[in-house]
């Protein structure tokens, strides 16, 4: 196993948590590999140090990678999906994505009183993104880095929830969908919903707006550290039963256990996260229709 290269599990666990780091790297940060940078450049980070040097200057070319790729994969099986739909013969392949369809739209419907319109496809897409970048941490964790490691490609981090910063620019963007609906549905009076909430007296509207902005910015950060935080962890986990390879044959029928063991565990945490990040999408949208 790739665990048995490094010194300690320590280092194996910190090193499969660096993200493949590209940014601006500022003149005169520490080189991992000795020396100081001599002028500011953009390049590959080598270490976490020069990654964190980069500051937000910085993109996770493996998260960004990852969860395009991702979203792109999804749309062609559903794009091929309807394209081969057929009344008469359906198959497995149509059946199965038809149940997860219509899963969707009835849990939208149950959330969301009137018509839906493009509220459904937008919980479609999320839960099945979502899902589709869960179930890569039961891609073995070295399964995929370890041969890019050989190649020259010192970090890589498949699953791209276990990033804050895609949980977070995914809630991100709920949170101007929800801005988005609240003005098209009602207009200024979404401005008067702020100014006038809890306490409607026009003396109070600076108290309102402080509550109610914070209580709007907190959706979507509360969204996005929960499905970071639980990925992360159970993610955390997998490294540590990987750990155990490299202890010794002793320890290989523990750790190939465990490795089971949370794999079929983990399944049920990999659909109920993208459940309810998909449920609390659709709860916060239907909000943004509804008057106080």
């Amino acid at each position: 196993m790739a665990a048995g290269q490094y010194d300690n599990a320590g280092e194996y666990i910190s090193h499969h948590l660096v993200n493949l780091t590209y940014g601006r790297l500022p003149e005169g940060t520490e080189l991992c590999y000795g020396g100081v940078a001599e002028t500011t450049q953009w390049t590959f980070a080598n270490c976490a140090a020069e990654a964190q040097a980069m500051g937000f200057m910085a993109f996770h070319v493996d998260s960004l990678f990852w969860s395009f790729g991702l979203g792109i994969l999804v749309m062609a099986v559903f794009f091929f999906a309807a394209r081969k739909a057929s009344v008469e013969t359906p198959g497995r392949f149509q059946g199965a994505i038809e149940m997860v369809v219509e899963f969707v739209s009835n849990t939208t419907k149950e959330v969301f009183h009137g018509r839906t319109g493009p509220i459904a496809p937008i919980a479609l897409t999320v839960f099945v993104w979502v899902f589709m970048m869960n179930l890569m941490k039961l891609i073995p964790v070295d399964l995929i880095p370890y041969p890019l490691e050989l190649m020259g490609i010192k970090y890589q981090k498949v699953a791209a929830t276990t990033d804050p910063n895609i949980t977070l620019g995914m809630a991100t963007f709920v949170l101007l969908l929800v801005i988005g609906f609240s003005i098209k549905v009602k207009g200024w009076g979404f401005l008067k919903e702020l100014s006038f909430t809890p306490f409607n007296h026009w003396l109070l509207i600076p108290f309102n707006l402080v509550l109610e902005i914070v209580g709007l910015l907190a959706k979507p950060v509360s969204l996005g550290l929960r499905l970071f935080g639980n990925m992360f962890a159970g993610e955390v986990v997998f490294l540590l039963i990987a750990a155990f390879f490299g202890a010794g044959l002793l320890f290989l029928p523990l750790a190939a256990g465990l490795q089971v063991v949370w794999a079929i565990f983990h399944i049920l945490v990999i659909v109920l996260q993208a459940f309810i990040f998909m449920v609390l999408t659709t709860v916060y949208l239907a909000m943004a229709h509804e008057e106080h």
